[in-house]
């Protein structure tokens, strides 16, 4: 159970705030997702958690305090800057800027892209998808795409798809607990089968589907395809290194991703840590990838998150205080 402490009882008097999870059956989607949040009953064919999302259709709704019910899209209206940030809201208004989700690969997901900013309003009047994933934990053998192996043009790229070889061409990378992947709007990407990620993302829900294994659905359908689309999409460069080099430290932040878009840290401790914000203007997000934490900040707030769970804590936050049960590992961002 949560537990909140507030110090004014104004309904629009800002604290750490917990979402509803928002899951999101698939064909390729297992059960861990459940497990993993401790939602019971333990349903199948989930492919995601979407923990806070500003998505049209598939917005957030606040699961604590005096807030419950409210939704992200008309808090962060009223709220505005008090919020994400004055930065924040007036390149993004009304859309909050960041999607995030968990994701349960029981199956391979698709080989997919997606556009930049530019051709994204282009073609969609939307934000691009620039993302990152961490891997939370992976079965023996598993494996993700990320980017290309082998230098192709645009034109044998069309044609690798048309007689399934696509995938030859991919940088196929095993990966294990703690592996990050940042992905830039272009880079052509898919998880495979046995792997547990946390994402973080741009607002946006453009996906370019290149290629999906010749799968159909329960009614035998084959999904579609935006092999064209993608085309235009996609960065044809092959780079060195795919994966996000880093070293592990107990109880220091440590930097996994830093752009435009967010800056995410790792944050592994088993002692307090203060965290201050007064220089940052923006909201700050903890996502709990193990154990349980007590998060208290500047105002008199105290929340407890376990495994699973994700607070936001609104901008007009100063510092926040983390107190760990034992051990927690946590993810920190915000946009810079």
């Amino acid at each position: 159970m949560n537990n909140i402490k507030q110090t004014s009882k104004e309904s629009y008097t800002l604290y750490p705030l917990i979402f509803k999870p928002i899951l999101k059956p698939v064909i390729w989607g297992g059960s861990n997702i459940c497990r993993f949040k401790q939602i019971e009953p333990v349903q199948e064919g989930i492919g995601e958690s979407w923990e806070i999302s500003g998505v049209p259709h598939s917005v957030s709704v606040v699961a604590n305090g005096p807030l419950a019910g409210e939704s992200l899209d008309k808090l962060l209206a009223t709220a505005r800057e008090q919020l994400v940030g004055k930065k924040n809201y007036e390149m993004f208004c009304n859309t909050f800027p960041l999607l995030i989700k968990f994701i349960d690969a029981h199956d391979d997901l698709s080989i997919q892209v997606h556009p930049d900013d530019r051709l994204a309003k282009e073609r969609h009047n939307s934000f691009g998808k620039t993302e990152m994933w961490y891997v939370i934990h992976a079965e023996q053998g598993a494996f993700l795409y990320s980017g290309f192996e082998q230098q192709i043009t645009p034109e044998e790229y069309i044609e690798t798809v048309k007689n399934n070889s696509f995938t030859e061409k991919l940088k196929k990378h095993e990966v294990k607990e703690g592996d990050v992947f940042f992905l830039p709007a272009g880079r052509v990407h898919a998880i495979g089968a046995g792997c547990f990620v946390a994402e973080i993302q741009q607002t946006s829900d453009i996906t370019y589907r290149i290629y999906d294994y010749d799968r159909r659905d329960a009614s035998g359908k084959a999904r579609e395809l935006h092999t064209e689309l993608a085309k235009e999409a996609i960065d044809y460069t092959v780079y060195n290194s795919y994966k996000t080099e880093y070293q592990r430290e107990k109880n220091r932040p440590v930097k996994l991703a830093d752009c435009i878009y967010f800056t995410t840290q790792l944050l592994e401790i088993d002692q307090p840590m203060k965290r201050s914000y007064e220089m940052l203007d923006s909201f700050v997000i903890f996502i709990c990838l193990d154990g349980n934490c007590s998060l208290c900040d500047n105002k008199g707030n105290e929340i407890s998150v376990h495994q699973g769970e994700t607070v936001l804590f609104p901008a007009d936050t100063g510092s926040v205080t983390l107190k760990p049960n034992g051990e927690a590992r946590l993810l920190e961002t915000y946009i810079d």
